[in-house]
């Protein structure tokens, strides 16, 4: 037998192992990192109707689908109509950015302001959403009004509500949003349409009760202000 030969082959077996090894390491990661998808992971049938119906994909589409249960909870400010508070003292409008700064300043005023966290920025005022373990509840909000002039902070609007025990809901697996963005191309989106932004988070319809509920929700916003709630679970879209 020769043996430099023989050694020669294994040496070259164990390399071409090593390399196949890493290769499927180096995708594991990659896909355990990847946290969003694009248009050429829609079908072609639908990339081919975007392009017919001009509609433009500006953000990238999420690819988490976790399990999640409805919200309940109870309004302690009706949901949309609580008191403007002027703030005595104006303060800087870049504190916003910062959660840090952002307590410092207003953390004392602000009731339970470190359960808000920025959702859009407008031209006249700055919109926090109430969040439960890091997804906006889209029907609670923070409004911080500013003056764009001199780039200070002067008053405020809260929707302040109390989460409740969940009662009959179980967890579910939520829709991707790949399925949620094909249905609106396909369904819904006019012409010329921009999706700017994807976001999963909580919506539901307000009744005449303090106690509402909340269901999982992808929000998609388009740039020229329109917005569709769709349920995560059933799929059922509504527009505003």
């Amino acid at each position: 037998m020769d043996w430099g030969r023989a050694k020669s082959v294994l040496i070259f077996a164990f390399l071409l192992l090593n390399l196949v090894l890493g290769y499927q390491l180096w995708s594991n990661i990659r896909e355990g990192l990847r946290t969003s998808a694009d248009v050429s992971d829609l079908r072609p049938e639908t990339q081919a109707l975007m392009e017919e119906k001009k509609i433009k994909l500006g953000t990238s589409i999420p690819s988490e689908t976790p399990e999640l249960r409805d919200l309940t909870y109870r309004i302690q400010t009706k949901l949309g109509k609580g008191e403007r508070h002027e703030l005595k003292k104006p303060v800087d409008s870049k504190v916003v950015f910062e959660e840090k700064e952002l307590q410092a300043s207003l953390g004392g005023i602000i009731p339970e302001l470190e359960n808000y966290a920025l959702g859009t920025v407008h031209e006249d005022e700055f919109i926090l959403y109430r969040m439960v373990e890091g997804r906006p509840m889209f029907d609670a909000k923070l409004e911080l009004y500013y003056d764009y002039r001199n780039q200070k902070i002067t008053a405020y609007r809260q929707d302040l509500v109390e989460l409740l025990p969940p009662q009959n809901s179980t967890s579910q697996s939520v829709l991707s949003a790949t399925k949620v963005v094909t249905s609106l191309i396909e369904n819904q989106l006019q012409n010329g349409a921009v999706i700017g932004e994807i976001k999963l988070g909580y919506h539901g319809q307000i009744f005449d009760s303090n106690t509402q509920v909340s269901a999982p929700t992808w929000r998609v916003l388009l740039e020229d202000g329109g917005q569709y709630y769709m349920n995560a679970i059933s799929g059922e879209v509504v527009t505003e």
